[in-house]
């Protein structure tokens, strides 16, 4: 991304919620080393899907999503420090009163909407998100080219987040 008004917001923006998303990230990874790093790697994530941020959308709540993958992943990936299990760590998550309420909702709407989606977008979503695979490897695995795979991989996203928008205001009804 070259836009420096876009850097100059994505830094605004993230420097204002870093403490919130320590707190989130702290609530299943005590060690505060480990959890600035998770936060990193999130500040990492966030700012190469910066260009899908909808500013109309709370930004904390944008962020708190990719700050939940990162402590899903390195839990995964941090079998020597044996921290929490990945269900211990959303047991945990789901039981703090300040996120609970609204992470539980998102989680069984996106569960809603996720189960709409034909089959092939959401084999992707899988092999994306919990494979790990790559986009290169998607890629290959159906037949399309990265850059169709990405862009294929971004309107399923934007597609469940509209899903899940509609349930939120036909819930506020």
């Amino acid at each position: 991304m070259s836009d420096p008004d876009a850097h100059e917001r994505f830094m605004r923006l993230f420097l204002q919620h870093e403490p919130a998303i320590l707190r989130s990230v702290l609530v299943c990874i005590p060690q505060l080393a480990d959890a600035r790093d998770v936060v990193q790697e999130t500040a990492v994530a966030l700012w190469k899907h910066f260009p899908s941020y909808q500013p109309e959308r709370p930004f904390i709540n944008w962020a708190c999503g990719f700050a939940r993958i990162e402590v899903r992943r390195f839990l995964r990936t941090a079998h020597r420090r044996a921290l929490l299990s990945e269900q211990a760590a959303a047991a945990v998550m789901a039981s703090d009163e300040t996120f609970a309420p609204a992470w539980l909702e998102r989680e069984r709407q996106l569960a809603d909407c996720r189960a709409r989606l034909p089959s092939e977008h959401a084999r992707l979503l899988d092999g994306y998100y919990f494979e790990e695979a790559t986009v290169e490897t998607l890629a290959k695995r159906y037949g399309r080219t990265t850059e169709a795979t990405y862009k294929l991989l971004q309107r399923i996203r934007s597609a469940l987040l509209d899903c899940m928008d509609r349930k939120i205001a036909e819930a506020a009804q």
